[in-house]
């Protein structure tokens, strides 16, 4: 049995997997192009032009960020108006048709089954993870929503909330990712995290894993994924004090 170097006392183990912590836009739901139509939509509306690139790089942003861009784009309208235009826009062509991506209900059963919870944490407003959420009644034990948060991801407080609302240390979580921007905020937060095919490529780097699809997420999988990648972020940690 290892023990620490001072005390004699077993060292401390691994931490065990107890929750999943699931991005909202493009990682559960098929959403990403919803926002880009409201996106060029609006911008459009004023005379203004939207690339795809610009959308891109926006992906699993704060609202405020991507109102920000659509405003520099031309857009005239105040902040929290915006927002909510583009969440009237996204909300009525996601919810009127089948919104989950290939996968993740099984993959959110599959998790309860296994004794973990589930939370989602997202940069979406709660009229918008709610609405998702009600779509699949006790799937998710917690909702983390852009709007209840001070500092959107890449930062790490959405995850780190997620993580406290369930009860669990961050390394106690594995988090299902889709873009850059969002696997930032997990690795920030101190969360192995698995990375879902999205608009947007995420480069490989410690903590992270890249998988063909939600289909890939099943327990024994997770729970030596989960492990695995911890390793990796505790290593990391230390080859950078």
């Amino acid at each position: 049995m290892a023990t620490s170097g001072t005390s004699g006392r077993p060292a401390p183990g691994p931490a065990a997997l107890r929750g999943v912590l699931w991005d909202l836009d493009g990682t559960v739901v098929d959403s990403e192009p919803a926002w880009y139509a409201a996106e060029v939509t609006l911008v459009e509306r004023y005379g203004g032009t939207w690339s795809k690139a610009q959308a891109l790089a926006l992906v699993g942003s704060d609202l405020h960020d991507t109102a920000a861009g659509l405003q520099a784009a031309g857009v005239p309208i105040e902040t929290g108006e915006l927002i909510n235009l583009m969440l009237d826009l996204v909300i009525e062509r996601v919810m009127a048709s089948q919104p989950w991506l290939p996968g993740v209900p099984q993959a959110l059963a599959a998790c309860q089954a296994a004794g973990w919870s589930n939370a989602l944490v997202s940069m979406s407003w709660r009229r918008f993870t709610h609405a998702v959420a009600a779509l699949a009644p006790g799937a998710f034990a917690v909702v983390v929503s852009g709007d209840d948060v001070v500092k959107g991801k890449p930062d790490p407080e959405a995850y780190l909330t997620g993580a406290a609302k369930l009860g669990c240390a961050p390394e106690e979580c594995i988090a299902v990712e889709d873009s850059p921007t969002g696997a930032a905020s997990a690795l920030a937060a101190g969360i192995p995290t698995v990375v879902v095919p999205g608009a947007a490529t995420v480069p490989p780097r410690p903590g992270l894993i890249n998988v063909s699809g939600a289909d890939a997420i099943k327990p024994d999988w997770l729970r030596l994924t989960h492990a695995k990648l911890l390793a990796q972020l505790h290593q990391a940690a230390s080859d950078n004090p």
